[in-house]
């Protein structure tokens, strides 16, 4: 089915024998004004009590928000937002979701109070046509989201959407996926991947959790294979992650942490370079490497 009768079913088209215009259809990719291209995150989002603790990583978080213009609005995919089907947040005032159990009131006690963005929600759903993407008015803002961005935007000033991950979807097609987004970054959108790239929660080594930059074997060999192909553009191996090594394979136990990676990898454009930054390995079996493509 071609573009145009998508919108059409979608009502974004006029049926025939309707006097609007094709040429309206440019307000929906025009709404938000062009700006210099925006940098994209990767961000290793670890244990919800980044939220409010203080360490190398949110310091790091904090950093590197010093290097990007501020944006005129977020589009976040975070690794807690796994649902059939693509969605994007497009209500006023997302809730703050405390999606996590056992951890101390004061994390619960946490709000971050950023605006929706109801118009940038539309306008993503019409740049990934003809995928069918759900306008959500029930989900909100997530601990992968919330406990991140709080340290790049402590006043809750900049609007928030999230947009969630298809899981019946394959690597590549989250990639191309990705990919059909390019055009908000030049619209001052920042679009955040937050995830963990290496999340074995199932082996976490509790008893070592202390030590600095502290992984397995097959961690660090991950590692080592996965910053490789990071910093060499050599994407393929990454998108097809299930068809690596054991060690992938233990890196990568589910999906849900690593595909926020394959979006952000999705809109780096020709002529941009990656830098990392929070790269250590934590409790074992999961790492807190974060990255920007600008």
């Amino acid at each position: 089915m071609k573009r145009i009768e998508f919108l059409k079913i979608l009502g974004l088209l006029p049926l025939a024998g309707c006097s609007m215009k094709l040429n309206d259809l440019s307000k929906l990719s025009n709404e938000l004004p062009k700006t210099a291209k925006m940098p994209v995150l990767f961000l290793g989002h670890g244990s919800p009590m980044n939220a409010i603790e203080e360490n190398e990583f949110v310091k790091g978080f904090r950093d590197i928000a010093k290097t990007i213009p501020i944006p005129n609005a977020i589009l976040c995919v975070s690794a807690h937002w796994f649902t059939k089907g693509t969605k994007v947040t497009a209500m006023e005032m997302p809730k703050t979701i405390h999606d996590f159990g056992g951890f101390p009131q004061a994390l619960f006690d946490v709000q971050y109070p950023a605006k929706g963005s109801p118009a940038l929600a539309k306008e993503t759903k019409s740049l990934l046509l003809p995928e069918m993407v759900a306008l959500d008015d029930k989900w909100g803002l997530d601990h992968g989201a919330w406990s991140v961005i709080k340290h790049l935007y402590p006043e809750a000033n900049i609007p928030v959407i999230q947009l969630s991950i298809d899981y019946t979807k394959t690597g590549q097609e989250h990639y191309e996926l990705a990919q059909q987004l390019s055009s908000l970054r030049n619209k001052g959108i920042l679009i955040i991947g937050s995830g963990n790239i290496i999340h074995n929660l199932g082996m976490i080594d509790f008893a070592n959790a202390h030590k600095d930059d502290y992984g397995y074997d097959w961690a660090i060999e991950a590692r080592s294979d996965i910053n490789k192909y990071l910093l060499n553009g050599n994407y393929q191996p990454l998108i097809d992650y299930h068809k690596q090594s054991k060690a992938f394979q233990l890196a990568i136990p589910t999906p849900d942490h690593y595909l926020p990676l394959i979006y952000s990898l999705g809109l780096q454009e020709k002529g941009e370079s990656i830098s990392l930054f929070n790269d250590k390995l934590l409790a074992g079996s999961l790492s807190m490497t974060s990255l920007k493509i600008s």
